[in-house]
């Protein structure tokens, strides 16, 4: 079997990745060695950058729909409710950014999403597929797996979690820490006599070995089960097991446990990948770095790997952009897994809180090679910076942004050239948050290029290929 790119494992990052080419007209395969998607609620909080790109994907109002917001933290003692617990610095919503905290969906819900919404797209995913060998050279990849043909693409992408097979067979090393060598286990279950209004903590004390937490999971019936055990204990992930911790930490009896949905253990860890390509071949996601979940950053980091990919691949592939392009995702992604990992890392130790940071939207690549900025006095909005939201002249930039284009914002009387078909220009006066200038938008919603005049422009966008 031949295709264009080869997409190992049908996580967040392996659908949303399957996504973007799919619109871009670039055919992926998704290969997932289980049997069905993951059916856990892992990755359950989904910041407002990813929002963001999930509203370009075509997939925010299924989300929005399926979750909700973040509940107050309650914390009790001895069977009775001790105080509130905020977890998260709130912030406000305005024009430039129409989202600011977290949305609560449980990863298998966000999966059923971005898997629907490729299927719609043509897109598949073949399961029950594991990969069992790679090599490539100078013309592509070819993947073998244990059971069914092999497959041939131009390009692959490990998308398949922090023990990645891909990475293994690739020898690329992960350099990192076990940030907490107490086991922790986490469970979706169903509870009766617990209300859904407040995220339920109960700090150990007594003869508890550990903390015990739990969240009522938006738009569904189940609570997430986070516990925590002594190192050198193996936790029990039955049904009997999760009972009698239940009862053991909190003031709930053993059968208010009334069914067990999804468990696991794992020990929290941060880590990262010392490269995320090898020749023709790209790690993303968990496979590239591994976060711990206090943070709310390992979903999240990993979606916009494969929003910073998506749009690169389809260039070269579709648009007869030089290969060289692709050097530019792990020029631009590891130093934004790099960060996020300190950030996680940070706030799993108690040291930071979640706020303007966890929500991602200050994250950039003013560095990049990609990046122009040939404004002598460059405003509060450079070259790139997510390039923000806004109406000008009566257009939302959200919905100009929305598709797999670019977009020049001509505003404050700046005067644009004719860039072709893929390039949606958008005219305005001066705007509160970019100023007055020429504002070229990549399609991963990020401003490559910024100018007072179009000198530089055409040649700039003429490196992405074909008009």
């Amino acid at each position: 079997m031949d295709t264009d790119v080869l997409v190992v494992g049908a996580g967040p990052t392996g659908l949303a990745l399957g996504i973007d080419l799919a619109r871009r007209g670039v055919h992926a395969l998704v290969v997932e060695r289980a049997e069905a998607l993951f059916p856990g609620s892992r990755g359950k909080g989904i910041q407002p950058r990813t929002m963001e790109v999930f509203d370009d994907l075509g997939v925010l109002d299924a989300i929005r729909a399926a979750g909700g917001p973040y509940p107050v933290g309650m914390i009790w003692q001895d069977g009775r409710r001790a105080g509130e617990h905020r977890m998260f610095d709130s912030a406000e919503t305005s024009e430039d950014a129409p989202y600011t905290e977290p949305w609560m969906v449980p990863q298998w819900r966000t999966q059923e999403i971005l898997h629907a919404r490729l299927a719609e797209l043509g897109g598949e995913v073949a399961f029950g597929r594991e990969l069992v060998g790679l090599t490539q050279d100078a013309d592509g990849v070819r993947a073998e797996f244990a059971s069914g043909e092999p497959v041939t693409a131009r390009y692959a992408v490990a998308a398949d979690g922090g023990r990645s097979t891909v990475r293994g067979l690739l020898g690329i090393g992960m350099a990192g820490e076990t940030l907490d060598p107490n086991p922790t286990l986490v469970a979706d279950v169903r509870i009766s006599g617990l209300d859904r209004d407040n995220w339920h903590i109960f700090p150990p004390g007594g003869d508890t070995d550990g903390y015990l937490a739990l969240c009522p999971l938006a738009g569904t019936e189940d609570f997430q089960l986070v516990a925590q055990f002594p190192d050198g204990t193996a936790p029990d992930l039955s049904l009997e097991g999760i009972r009698k911790v239940v009862a053991a930490r909190s003031h709930l009896a053993p059968e208010s446990v009334t069914e067990l949905r999804w468990a696991s253990d794992f020990r929290p860890r941060a880590a990262l990948a010392d490269r995320m390509c090898s020749g023709r071949v790209f790690l993303a996601g968990d496979a590239a770095h591994v976060h711990s979940p206090a943070g709310g950053q390992g979903l999240n980091t990993s979606v916009q790997d494969a929003y910073n990919l998506g749009w690169k691949l389809g260039a070269v592939l579709r648009d007869g952009t030089a290969a060289a392009l692709l050097d530019s995702y792990e020029e631009e992604r590891r130093p934004v897994a790099a960060d996020m990992l300190g950030l996680s890392t940070s706030v799993h130790r108690g040291e930071t809180r979640r706020g303007v940071a966890t929500r991602q939207l200050g994250l950039g690549y003013r560095a990049s090679s990609l990046t122009r900025e040939t404004r002598t006095d460059p405003g509060a909005v450079r070259a790139g910076d997510r390039a923000p939201d806004g109406t000008v002249d009566g257009t939302r930039l959200f919905d100009a942004f929305r598709g797999p284009h670019w977009t020049l914002l001509a505003l404050g009387g700046a005067r644009p050239p004719a860039l072709g078909e893929r390039v949606r220009t958008v005219h305005g006066p001066a705007h509160a948050a970019y100023g007055a200038g020429l504002f070229l938008v990549r399609p991963d919603g990020y401003v490559g290029w910024a100018g007072d005049s179009p000198t530089g422009l055409a040649e700039y966008l003429a490196r992405f290929g074909r008009a």
